[in-house]
């Protein structure tokens, strides 16, 4: 699986964007797909993560602005980002896992990543 992640941009507080997540490869219908982030002098964390199924589920300080999606015949992971504030300021990953993961949040787990996107939220 090769992803390809791009919709980042400058963004006042309060603002949204949307990023994409395109795969190619076979199963990607298949795959579990997760967004992670990487702040600058900080580890990479678990944003938000979604089954083939449909089934999400989010990070805590992201639940309730961030909405992911995917559609399966597009080959296209979204994240839809409301009422972003400058803590969101990262660099955007999205990454592929087996259809078996048990956790979402394990980023351990996830075996293809894309080349990230940067978003930055002015204050």
């Amino acid at each position: 699986v090769q992803l390809q992640a791009f919709g980042g941009g400058l963004v006042q507080a309060g603002g949204s964007l949307r990023l994409s997540c395109a795969a190619s490869g076979r199963s990607f219908s298949r795959n579990v797909i997760g967004w992670f982030r990487q702040a600058p002098g900080k580890e990479r964390e678990f944003v938000a993560a979604i089954r083939w199924s449909g089934l999400s589920t989010y990070a805590e300080r992201v639940k309730g602005r961030f909405t992911i999606s995917r559609d399966n015949a597009e080959s296209t992971v979204y994240l839809q980002m409301n009422s972003l504030k400058p803590e969101d300021t990262a660099v955007y990953y999205c990454a592929a896992a087996p259809p078996s993961l048990a956790t979402m949040r394990d980023i351990e787990r996830y075996d293809y990543w894309g080349q990230g996107t940067q978003v930055t939220v002015s204050s």
